[in-house]
């Protein structure tokens, strides 16, 4: 079944419990942390991390875009997140951070930015809890999905099928309900979606009908013949 994970970047800075409330039927509630250096862009950090871990039920997924990855994503594990999203591009050790996030509790992922290939890296995989393919250049909420961005997510699920894993392969960036379908045929499995939920007017039904559309593209989807 495909996972929703509805992007708090999206939602109203000043009532972040009650918008996490209203995705309470959500399989993650994704956290976007920026740090005004790997992206341009600032937004939040620990505190409100452990904050928003107190508020709801929901698990954390913290994707972070930030510098010195090797060092800060610990502490988002410490901070309450149940999954820690690291950009490769970012971390300097990436096998050592993915083994020590499991180690500390959550699971760990790694993201890969639009311009990154996704081959140099199939020795890490049996490293990682889950993937995550951008599909627009990360920094931004409210961009448009980049199509070119499909031929990757193939080849990933590919890569994840041949080595037999059990790897959990994300998109972030422009999915709705218009994109989302594209995305589960091409092999992804976990979406985060922004402003498709946040700016709907009813959050929680525009969860529902993203993962109806989502779970009826992967009922026929090639790759998920026999998952």
């Amino acid at each position: 079944m495909a996972q929703i994970n509805p992007s708090i970047l999206s939602a109203d800075f000043a009532r972040l419990a009650d918008e996490a409330k209203a995705v309470e039927g959500a399989d993650w509630l994704h956290v976007d942390v920026m740090d005004n250096h790997f992206v341009p862009n600032l937004t939040l950090g620990v505190p409100i991390v452990e904050s928003l871990s107190r508020a709801t039920d929901t698990p954390l997924d913290c994707h972070l875009m930030i510098e010195d990855a090797d060092r800060w994503a610990p502490q988002y594990v410490e901070a309450g997140a149940g999954s820690v999203t690291f950009h490769v591009e970012a971390a300097a050790a990436p096998v050592r951070l993915a083994r020590e996030i499991r180690a500390k509790g959550a699971r760990a992922s790694m993201a890969l930015r639009p311009a990154t290939p996704i081959e140099p890296y199939e020795d890490l995989l049996p490293e990682l809890d889950m993937l995550l393919i951008m599909t627009v250049e990360p920094g931004f909420g409210g961009q448009s999905f980049l199509d070119i961005m499909l031929p990757k997510i193939r080849r990933t699920r590919e890569l994840i099928s041949r080595h037999g894993l059990e790897l959990w392969l994300q998109v972030d960036g422009g999915v709705s309900e218009s994109t989302i379908e594209r995305c589960a045929d091409a092999g992804a499995d976990v979406f985060v979606a922004g402003s498709a939920v946040y700016g709907a007017k009813d959050p929680a039904e525009a969860v529902r009908a993203l993962r109806a559309k989502a779970d009826g593209a992967t009922a026929s989807a090639p790759w998920a013949c026999g998952h």
